[in-house]
């Protein structure tokens, strides 16, 4: 490997090393053995001015002398590779000791390399060459993986608004199909955010459920017109052919690769069973259940209740939750996740709110 060339590179970026000895004449000896057209340097005559200097500036390498009244040179090391902030600065110590217990005792401060007094220049000439080139390394290093973090947060980034652009235009498309469906799912998802808030749901459950939620209804695309926009009661063939919208809406989804487009799946097709097994598709009980469907099946049900359809006017706040927290024969508690049915008794209010901000 080729030596460092010093008169290439821009003087302003010259290494800046610390010397710390409590003998003056000292510091100005190694200056002088290493070169002040080379370096820059810092000055400290004790431990504890060094790790003072060192708390408004830091340098490339660090020569410290082993013997100081006050904090000796391994005290003075344990302390800044005790530090984050100054832990990969190499340290050089220079000492007169030989024995064996002392150097291992330096060792294990974290010292890198030992020059033994008197110092030669061209040994100390080589191990400061040799740390900062590989300080420069492990630089260069580390600035390559926060380079590649951003980088890999931002492609993250833009592949979640990919697939949330997704969402938005299926989500759009179903919008073409019925009139309600565009004020009704962005309320789907701000009940669904905040109900799953209440639940203790982290953050990355939320933000799924949130974009999502919208899509429950997606599979309403393959029904009919006349049957989906029909003013008056279903026929039993047609409320036959309406139920199936929840397995179309998951076989729409089902080859979707995102987080969003999975859970979207799972709660399309299951957010028409009831906690008592009374549901469809499959009459599923319980938490055979997905969550996330036994979240949004009672935010459904209550902006249902709350909203005006063909056959009924809409419903009170107040209204709406008795029929959920009480029944009224055609709503029954039992059809409701209980911890679902408790976190939403807690945080009514907040639906009412998202009613009242987002009506149709």
């Amino acid at each position: 490997m080729n030596a460092i060339d010093f008169s290439s590179q821009d003087r302003a970026a010259k290494p800046l090393l610390m010397l710390v000895d409590d003998q003056p004449r000292n510091a100005r000896l190694l200056q002088a053995q290493l070169g002040a057209e080379h370096y820059d340097f810092m000055i400290a005559q004790s431990g504890e001015e060094a790790l003072a200097q060192l708390r408004e500036r830091l340098p490339d390498l660090i020569i410290l002398d082993f013997m100081m009244p006050g904090m000796n040179g391994q005290q003075v090391a344990s302390a800044i590779k005790q530090d984050e902030r100054t832990r990969n600065i190499p340290v050089i110590m220079l000492t007169a000791l030989s024995d064996h217990g002392s150097r291992m005792q330096a060792l294990s401060a974290g010292v890198e390399e030992f020059v033994n007094k008197p110092v030669d220049q061209s040994e100390l000439w080589t191990r400061v060459r040799n740390l900062l080139r590989l300080k420069s390394f492990q630089d260069e290093l580390a600035d390559h993986n926060l380079r590649l973090t951003e980088l890999v947060a931002e492609r993250t980034r833009q592949l979640a608004d990919a697939y949330r652009d997704t969402v938005v235009t299926m989500v759009r498309a179903a919008e073409y199909k019925d009139e309600d469906t565009g004020a009704h799912v962005q309320r789907i998802s701000f009940y669904c955010l905040e109900l799953a808030g209440e639940l203790g749901m982290d953050d990355s459950f939320r933000d799924r459920l949130f974009y999502a939620s919208p899509m429950h209804d997606v599979g309403k695309i393959g029904i009919p017109d006349a049957v989906l926009l029909k003013p008056g009661a279903f026929t039993p063939d047609e409320w036959a052919m309406m139920k199936t919208h929840s397995a179309l809406g998951a076989k729409i989804l089902q080859r979707g690769t995102s987080p969003y487009v999975a859970m979207g799946a799972e709660i399309a097709q299951h957010h028409h069973e009831r906690w008592d097994g009374s549901g469809y598709p499959q009459g599923l009980a319980g938490e055979a259940i997905p969550l996330s469907a036994r979240i949004v099946m009672l935010c459904d049900q209550y902006d249902a209740l709350r909203s005006r359809r063909p056959y009924k006017a809409p419903f009170s706040h107040e209204r709406a939750c008795r029929i959920i927290m009480d029944g009224d024969g055609r709503t029954l508690p039992a059809h409701f996740d209980p911890e679902v049915l408790s976190g939403f008794t807690r945080i009514h209010s907040r639906f009412d709110a998202i009613y009242e901000t987002s009506s149709d």
